[in-house]
């Protein structure tokens, strides 16, 4: 696997090898070894998955305090815009994000540490997006970041008439509003 470091510490791409001929691919999408060793430990708990249709844009999610969350994301099946956004108090990138397009066909992942937002929307027709967490979802502990924050500046890549969102989503808090963890 290659590891990617980007602008903002603790974020990570990884890009898997494939090995393809004829018949497909194989390729690993997680090997413990290779990522502590470039990463840091993380134990993940729970593997989860969504399917959605292209312009669901689904974040900017966050859970506060114990129950905070690190992510291991990717996608078997279409394209998406992923996005983190750095909530660590004290942090130098505190209110930026990183914005990588993960698909089938680049087979990209990102890592993303606990103290950050993080939310994706599809551009492709559909898409199957995975991902680990090392902690387990906490709806009483869970918070929205508005995705549409001017001071985030996040370029989705698809107007946001296009855009469906939950209600939920419709209602997240700017920046701003935000307490830094």
């Amino acid at each position: 696997m290659n590891f990617i470091t980007t602008d903002i510490e603790g974020v990570w791409i990884i890009e898997p090898r494939r090995f393809g001929d004829a018949r497909g691919y194989f390729m690993e999408s997680f090997k413990k070894s290779e990522f502590e060793a470039n990463v840091g430990r993380v134990d993940f708990v729970q593997d989860n998955e969504s399917f959605s249709s292209r312009g669901v844009l689904r974040g900017l999610h966050f859970q506060k305090g114990e129950w905070s969350q690190a992510k291991l994301v990717r996608v078997s099946q279409g394209t998406v815009i992923d996005v983190a956004v750095d909530l660590r108090g004290g942090s130098p990138t505190y209110g930026r994000h990183v914005a990588v397009e993960l698909s089938q066909e680049n087979a990209r992942q990102l890592f993303i540490p606990r103290g950050f937002a993080h939310g994706f929307v599809v551009l492709s027709d559909t898409a199957q997006f995975q991902y680990k967490v090392d902690n387990v979802y906490a709806p009483q502990s869970e918070a929205t970041l508005r995705f549409d924050d001017p001071a985030l500046g996040i370029d989705w890549r698809i107007p946001a008439s296009e855009m469906l969102l939950s209600e939920k989503d419709l209602c997240g808090l700017s920046l701003d509003e935000i307490t830094p963890f």
